[in-house]
């Protein structure tokens, strides 16, 4: 009778957490003896011919014609990387030993990564990001919305590589959600969203600060406003009464994003009571400010203009006449 042998090495085997993972021993001329199969490191017997030794419910084999001999390796551990023996009870005895490696998708460590985030505009902001897993992962940023992010130096990208991103004097343009992304080519990449909000009093734009109208006209005021937390934002006559949303006179309208408003005025049939200053006023808890619109008659002007024509006829008239 014939000394059985290996008609292969084993084949390393590469396998993610969670899976299955197989190891493959080729035996030629097995006859009468067994083949088994040992954890090295601990020399652990997991498996003697059709029967599992180990107490570990994971491990599991199987044959083929007593040929290939495979070590099923279920829900696979980190714990579980290392080498595995096949042996042959021959005397002496034979084996030969292949590699499990135990692959680890990224998971980001909630207590080690910044959470969201609240600061005064003109602050410097270090936000982190902290991944286990093995290979160990690439952290990258990115804004949620597509924006480039500012860098430290000055400089503009898409995506930031590293665990911790510096941002210097953080502004209103800074403010919104960063995604924090681990990767390490197993899938799946994992990412953790981190919102930066930034506090600022309310600031004014008016585009137009006079605003001519005749009466019986309508006319529109309209200013812009900017604050964080979100402003207080209302209208004011030249009596610096309130105007409210009810008034018949007057139709307020607003349209809020992010951090700025646009505010419009509507004046229905302008009189003379009307003209004057009205006040867009915007305020939060960090303070309060107000932008002033004029409007005025364009009556006076247009008498004005008549009178100069009438001059002009009435001169041309006489040089006529004459």
């Amino acid at each position: 009778m014939g000394s059985p042998s290996f008609a292969a090495p084993i084949a390393n085997v590469t396998a993610a957490v969670g899976r299955e993972a197989i190891l493959t021993c080729l035996v030629g001329g097995l006859g009468i003896f067994k083949v088994a199969w040992l954890r090295v490191d601990t020399q652990t017997i997991l498996t003697i011919q059709n029967h599992v030794i180990t107490k570990n419910h994971r491990i599991g084999v199987t044959h083929s014609e007593h040929k290939t001999w495979f070590l099923h390796i279920r829900e696979v551990k980190a714990s579980d990387k290392g080498w595995y023996m096949c042996q042959i009870n021959t005397d002496p005895m034979k084996s030969q030993v292949g590699f499990l490696d135990v692959v680890v998708p990224p998971d980001i460590l909630d207590y080690a990564t910044s959470s969201d985030i609240v600061v005064r505009e003109g602050a410097n902001v270090i936000l982190q990001c902290v991944a286990k897993g093995f290979p160990k992962p690439a952290i990258a940023w990115k804004r949620e919305t597509g924006d480039l992010i500012t860098l430290a130096d000055g400089n503009t990208v898409a995506i930031a590589a590293g665990s911790l991103l510096n941002l210097t004097r953080v502004s209103r343009k800074h403010m919104g959600a960063y995604l924090c992304i681990a990767s390490n080519g197993v899938p799946p990449s994992v990412s953790k969203r981190i919102m930066l909000i930034t506090n600022f009093p309310p600031m004014v734009w008016i585009k137009n600060q006079l605003v001519g109208a005749y009466e019986g006209q309508q006319i529109t005021l309209e200013c812009h406003t900017e604050a964080f937390p979100k402003s207080i934002n209302y209208w004011t006559n030249d009596n610096g009464d309130i105007i409210t949303h009810n008034n018949v006179k007057y139709d307020s309208y607003m349209k809020s994003f992010s951090y700025s408003t646009h505010m419009q005025l509507n004046i229905d049939n302008v009189a003379q009571p009307d003209y004057g200053n009205y006040k867009c006023v915007a305020k939060n808890s960090l303070g309060e400010t107000d932008g002033t619109i004029q409007v005025f008659s364009k009556y006076s002007n247009v008498l004005l203009r008549n009178a100069i024509i009438n001059a002009n006829f009435k001169n041309n008239m006489n040089l006529m006449v004459c």
